[in-house]
């Protein structure tokens, strides 16, 4: 490539499967590919001015705006038509300009592409209720959550608001109505778009993610008074989840959220990616948690930590342990054992499985 184009760039990077391009001074343009950063071919060190020339090259002058009114970071889609959409992050690091761009595959893919359990097919079929999708960034909630919505908008005529920041996956109207809210161009923030949501008259709301509060307060709310809620939290296992959204009410609030919670809570999804063993991409890994009446008694009476113990022995209610996924995984040798048992959270309980699906 003769010239820093960030278009260029992306079309490097998408053709050799990356999922992310980091822009950043004082280094080279470096796509991630197989979970591991490396050069972009033909490209050189960055200098301040070709970093900040290619950030300038996917904003606007709303953009530029809201990239000052936001004290020096922001969140966008950027769109090549015809090309493909691109979700970044435009952040200032020791006084210049880095940008973070993930890769949006055209197209929402099929549930049964994801390599997840069926169990988790049993959500969609919900009226009401909060679903939660949780892991780490990057790790494959939103594309998970976007497969959901669209077996939703093609099975129920329902209205299906989804609050997102930024728009990541376009859904078009299939049996639902599909309104998609962008924080930002949209919206001013995920609280206020979920709580004028509640006089938008939707079926399912989709947050894209309960960042606070307000938000979380609002979303248990709309599962209350009838609506199918999902969303997504950066934790790992339910045990932490409920945690994370207990700990961040009050404590004189606590017991009321806590029995919201065990009302209607109808499951947690907690996945991760790792590398396949033949270095053809990634594979998907994850924790089910089904709200039983047996996981709602224990929320209700802050016991929740017990709930891993429910998790390993409640594969016939649809539940799969982290550990359990791992030890499969690895016994079809589609992932290393060492990088799975260093995904594991329980080391010991991964060894186990692992002997049992060896046999």
């Amino acid at each position: 490539m003769q010239s820093l184009q960030l278009n260029d760039l992306l079309e490097e990077s998408k053709k050799h499967n990356a999922t992310d391009l980091h822009i950043c001074v004082g280094s080279y343009p470096l796509m991630r590919v197989n979970a591991k950063l490396q050069t972009v071919p033909g490209t050189s060190v960055l200098s301040p001015d070709n970093a900040a020339a290619i950030v300038e090259q996917c904003l606007d002058d709303d953009k530029k705006k809201r990239l000052l009114d936001e004290k020096n970071v922001l969140d966008f889609s950027y769109s090549i038509r015809g090309f493909g959409r691109f979700r970044c992050n435009i952040y200032k690091q020791r006084g210049t300009y880095a940008m973070a761009v993930r890769m949006l595959p055209p197209n929402i893919p099929p549930f049964a592409s994801l390599g997840l359990p069926d169990t988790i097919l049993r959500f969609p079929k919900k009226t009401n209720g909060l679903v939660l999708l949780t892991g780490a960034t990057g790790c494959g909630k939103s594309t998970t959550l976007a497969s959901l919505i669209d077996i939703i908008n093609n099975e129920y005529p329902y209205h299906i608001l989804t609050i997102e920041d930024p728009v990541e996956y376009l859904h078009s109207h299939g049996k639902s109505l599909v309104t998609q809210r962008e924080i930002g161009e949209d919206a001013e923030s995920f609280a206020s778009a979920l709580r004028s949501a509640l006089r938008q008259d939707p079926d399912v709301i989709m947050v894209g993610e309960m960042r606070d509060q307000e938000t979380m307060g609002i979303a248990l709310t709309a599962a209350e008074t009838g609506h199918l809620v999902f969303s997504t939290l950066h934790t790992v296992g339910a045990v932490k989840t409920i945690d994370r959204i207990l700990d961040s009410f009050s404590t004189d609030q606590q017991n009321q959220v806590r029995s919201q919670l065990a009302t209607v809570l109808e499951g947690i999804v907690s996945q991760l990616l790792l590398p396949r063993k033949d270095g053809k991409g990634l594979v998907a890994a994850c924790e089910v948690m089904v709200a039983t009446p047996a996981v709602r008694n224990l929320i209700r009476d802050s016991k929740h930590y017990q709930i891993s113990n429910i998790i390993q022995t409640g594969k016939d209610q649809g539940m799969s342990s982290l550990e359990r996924n791992l030890a499969e995984l690895v016994a079809k040798d589609i992932v290393d054992e060492k990088v799975a048992k260093i995904k594991a959270q329980d080391a010991k309980l991964f060894e186990q499985y692992l002997a049992i699906a060896k046999r």
